[in-house]
């Protein structure tokens, strides 16, 4: 047993980073994810660099490490879907497959034959995902979306930045993220379905959908009142104090999630005045008066190191943490406990090997297994080609001479 989706393969003709992440998390689950690659160039991302994965003498692979975040437990295929012959092997492998994922724009793939109701009734139990950028209606159904894009256009960047300053993407693509860990789960559900009824299903992920989803309390703020929020920086609309402050010698998070935290906070911070304060001794008190009593205590906090702060409020049960950088989080011991750093062996990159970020998912039973790391440009195709078609050498080799594979 390799995980809960053993026995579940995948024909992925995703690429750049939405549809990826969905399905390395399906990988990681224990799917058999086939990466159907374009021949000679592959997915865009391989080309998204530099940096490229290192070998045992600190050179440079041609592997970009941009495709690693999103590729392991998946076997490269090429296969070219505009010639006939390689429409034809697409259809015969798909019909063995559980799962077909793209992120094609709408309607891309049916001049191939390859939309949903070209390929549903070869394989009625076939589930498709299909991840764009506005998903299969509305006006906006035919642009391309990207990330950044769909960040602006969702609202995220009218929340993100701060008051005086600009709107501002997140520093990671999270509109791309979000779609694919959204298509995941409704993979999984539509697998279940599939189980009990034997039916399979068509699902339709739009990014602006699912980034527009996560827009969580400031979307449920909006509608409740209908005011439009504004930006707040590192601080939270419904609790303070909840933010960053500078401390003597660098910065912290305070995250007072209760009136109990903040009474706490005032007695070891030596200033009960404030906690006695009408204007303050309630989170909504303090929401409502959050302009009088920031400028207050970020002049506390500042005249304390880090250190001071983090000891003392951690011991007196009051949320607070560093700002780690990147090289903090993966030397952080809860980080290491928790394994997030994940080793593989890699064939670019020798004796070396390739760290990756693992997956955070935790089942007792069936846990994530790692068994590919991210694959060479079609490393698997002659594999693939004999396992579901039963493809000779002669086959394989006639495919490869006309440019199918």
């Amino acid at each position: 047993m390799t995980g809960p989706l053993n026995g579940i393969r995948v024909f992925d003709m995703t690429r750049i980073l939405a549809g990826p992440s969905c399905t390395q998390m399906l990988g990681d689950l224990g799917a058999d994810v086939i990466k159907i690659e374009r021949p000679g160039t592959g997915d865009d991302t391989r080309r998204f660099a530099p940096p490229f994965l290192r070998d045992g003498d600190g050179n440079d692979t041609g592997e970009s490490a941009y495709f690693s975040c999103a590729n392991r437990n998946k076997r490269s295929m090429t296969l070219d879907v505009n010639h006939p012959t390689g429409q034809q092997l697409a259809r015969r492998m798909i019909a063995k497959c559980d799962v077909f994922a793209d992120n094609f724009k709408t309607g891309g793939l049916a001049k191939y034959g390859l939309d949903y109701d070209g390929l549903k009734d070869d394989n009625p139990a076939l589930i498709y995902c299909s991840i764009t950028g506005f998903g299969q209606t509305g006006p906006y159904a035919k642009r391309p979306g990207y990330d950044v894009l769909i960040q602006g256009m969702s609202g995220f960047m009218s929340t993100t930045g701060n008051p005086d300053g600009e709107p501002q993407k997140a520093g990671i693509p999270i509109s791309d993220l979000i779609a694919g860990m959204y298509a995941g789960v409704a993979i999984n559900a539509a697998l279940r379905h599939r189980e009990v009824t034997g039916e399979g299903q068509f699902i339709d992920i739009g990014m602006l959908d699912t980034s527009a989803a996560i827009l969580s309390i400031m979307g449920a703020n909006f509608l409740a009142t209908n005011e439009v929020p504004k930006r707040l920086g590192n601080a939270h609309p419904n609790i303070v104090p909840y933010q960053s402050f500078p401390t003597a010698d660098g910065d912290i998070i305070l995250a007072v999630g209760n009136d109990g935290q903040f009474v706490r906070f005032c007695e070891f911070a030596e200033c009960m005045e404030l906690a006695e304060d009408d204007r303050f001794s309630t989170n909504g008190a303090r929401v409502r008066n959050r302009a009088e009593l920031i400028p207050i205590l970020r002049d506390i906090v500042s005249q304390k190191p880090s250190k001071h702060w983090l000891d003392g409020l951690q011991a007196r049960n009051v949320s607070c943490g560093p700002i780690n950088n990147l090289d903090q989080v993966f030397d952080d011991p809860q980080v290491k406990a928790r394994e997030i750093k994940l080793h593989m062996d890699h064939p670019a990159t020798g004796t070396e090997g390739l760290d990756m970020v693992a997956s955070p998912m935790r089942l007792s039973a069936t846990p994530p297994s790692y068994r590919h790391p991210p694959p060479l440009l079609g490393q698997h195709t002659d594999d693939i080609l004999r396992e579901l078609l039963d493809a000779s050498d002669g086959d394989i080799s006639t495919w490869r001479a006309e440019g199918v594979i």
